[in-house]
């Protein structure tokens, strides 16, 4: 009998989707409009996504241009920028916000390299944490009789080849974001 470990498998690849989202929020230098997802701003009572009560427009590589539909926000979002862990101070003009991305320096470049090797190794993590649980689900097979002791076996060593894997791919990503943080 062969084990299944499409769940396992789905949530290894969410893993790696909020491992993508992570590396998206760390900015290298560009203006991204994606830097702005973790922020949210109080709208009538709720705490709304900076992108569902504004426009975010970017006018060059290094400038970032926030059109709320109320302009009353703009005091909120100012606020709410101001705030995060963005590390930029956002520049109101009484009808637009604009950020100006300054050039990284090397310790910056540096800090933002630690960011990103923190994020791979939570993914890693929450990979191992998955794994486990699946090796818990094949122990248990086991324990109840429904694999025999070499289909644990191979179970065990196709459950890590996968892990393995999905490692790697984090690995990659690691790679290819610090490449791009370092790169001037």
């Amino acid at each position: 009998m062969n084990v299944e470990f499409k769940e396992y498998t789905r949530k290894m690849d969410r893993t790696l989707e909020v491992l993508q989202e992570n590396f998206d929020a760390v900015r290298a230098g560009r203006a991204n409009a994606k830097v702005l997802d973790r922020i949210s701003v109080e709208y009538y009572g709720v705490a709304s996504p900076l992108a569902s009560v504004a426009t975010i427009s970017s006018p060059d590589a290094r400038t970032l241009v926030i059109q709320p539909w109320d302009t009353k926000l703009l005091k909120d979002i100012q606020k709410a920028i101001q705030t995060s862990d963005l590390g930029i101070n956002p520049q109101n003009d009484g009808r637009v916000i604009r950020l100006v991305f300054p050039q990284l320096t090397e310790e910056r470049r540096r800090d933002l390299t630690k960011q990103v090797r923190k994020y791979a190794e939570e993914a890693k993590v929450a990979l191992r944490n998955i794994r486990r649980d699946a090796m818990d689900y094949i122990k248990a097979l086991k324990k109840k009789s429904e694999i025999t002791e070499d289909d644990q076996k191979k179970a065990e060593k196709d459950l890590q080849d996968i892990t393995d894997k999905y490692i790697k791919k984090v690995d990659d990503a690691c790679a290819v974001k610090e490449k791009e943080l370092m790169a001037i």
